[in-house]
């Protein structure tokens, strides 16, 4: 579904980040598609919860106020 809509979109991955609030969707989808992640924790996963899965967000933001530029 990822490379999908990147190809919809004309992207290549190195250019794309998958931001999302869930480690079991968002991040594994964006981490096995090749794009840069952050986790955002103003939804479902808590940052105690980011230790209980063997793969890793870039990074862990507390909100999506927070994303850089």
């Amino acid at each position: 579904m990822m490379r999908t809509g990147l190809r919809l979109l004309g992207v290549h991955s190195e250019n794309a980040a998958m931001i999302g609030d869930r480690m079991d969707t968002d991040i594994i989808a964006g981490i096995e598609t090749g794009l840069d992640t952050a986790l955002v924790l103003s939804g479902v996963t808590a940052r105690e919860d980011v230790a209980n899965y063997p793969y890793r967000p870039r990074l862990i933001l507390d909100g999506v106020g927070d994303i850089p530029g």
